[in-house]
């Protein structure tokens, strides 16, 4: 989640030190927190439907798997048990400790699940 977040926030940045720029002044109000957790949604919702993973969990070699196609439905239930695991200070996400199957809410709010897979050799490792 530190990955994603890196990630995030400097796509924050970006988005607001346009906006000054374009305008000339500063940038407040309801509707820059609005557009900021759209730029929040898009970013998890591209990744989850056309990835399967987040930059994150690229690096720990996660992937989320669906029994049924990840639909845009889908990933809206999995970004709000997120958001409901991160507003209660990650409860959602220590539910994996509960859980039988190890799912966090956000897994149970879109019928998904985490996997961790092992790094597959390359075509030069298998050579020596």
């Amino acid at each position: 989640m530190i990955y994603d977040a890196f990630i995030i926030l400097a796509m924050w940045v970006f988005t607001i030190v346009l906006l000054v720029t374009v305008t000339g002044d500063a940038v407040i109000g309801a509707w820059l927190q609005s557009l900021l957790f759209l730029e929040l949604f898009a970013f998890f919702v591209y990744f989850w439907m056309h990835k399967g993973q987040t930059i994150g969990m690229l690096a720990w070699r996660l992937r989320l798997v669906s029994p049924e196609p990840f639909t845009l439905r889908k990933a809206f239930y999995r970004f709000l048990g997120a958001t409901a695991s991160f507003l209660t200070l990650g409860l959602g996400y220590y539910w994996i400790w509960i859980d039988s199957d190890r799912r966090s809410w956000s897994d149970i709010a879109s019928n998904s699940y985490i996997v961790r897979y092992t790094r597959e050799r390359s075509s030069r490792e298998t050579t020596q």
